[in-house]
């Protein structure tokens, strides 16, 4: 690599691990403060980080489904922050209870040409995995994602609603549409701040 000394005996693999050690062991030197990143990200994005942005104690409550003949539940918390310059938001978090434990992985960036957000999602529970999951956008003060999902071999549509937005608190419906077109909510998450 032009222009950068390596003292003798020492590789660019070697720097490149102090680099990543010093950035896991001392998060002050990963990251700027959420604010700063706000005020430097694009608007869309710091408005996204505005809603979402922070340290989320959740509490997920299923509906009874034939997946859980008597509902389910989950607790746990999450983590979310603008990243990658403020063009992405990503949020992180582990959650346990009666529907079982679930890690998670989400991150959102705006689509300047759809002017949609981006939402790409990794779940670790039974046999979830990774995928891009839908576009989302701000409906007045609510934030929502469409995306398709197969249920019982039909491509269903479904729906992930933010809504009560405040900077203490939000709440996450997952919905599924229904045959008469109304959504049915499935999941409710109400996050606070921690």
């Amino acid at each position: 690599m032009q222009g950068l000394f390596v003292p003798d005996g020492m590789s660019i693999r070697a720097i490149e691990s102090g680099i990543l050690l010093t950035l896991l062991c001392c998060p002050a030197y990963a990251q700027t403060s959420t604010s700063v990143k706000t005020a430097t990200a694009q608007p869309e994005m710091a408005r996204l980080a505005q809603a979402l942005a922070g340290d989320w104690n959740n509490v997920e409550v299923m509906e009874p489904s034939g997946e859980y003949p008597h509902g389910a539940q989950r607790r746990g918390t999450s983590h979310c922050e603008l990243s990658t310059g403020g063009v992405t938001l990503i949020c992180r978090g582990s959650s346990d209870g009666s529907a079982g434990q679930l890690d998670h992985l989400v991150v959102m960036w705006w689509d300047t040409e759809t002017k949609l957000y981006g939402f790409f999602i990794c779940f670790r529970d039974r046999d979830s995995g990774c995928e891009i999951r839908g576009t989302a956008h701000w409906d007045g003060k609510d934030l929502v994602n469409d995306y398709k999902e197969n249920v019982n071999g039909k491509q269903t549509k479904m729906r992930d609603s933010w809504i009560d937005i405040t900077p203490r608190s939000h709440t996450l419906i997952a919905a599924m549409e229904m045959p008469d077109g109304s959504m049915k909510p499935l999941i409710t998450t109400r996050s606070t701040k921690r």
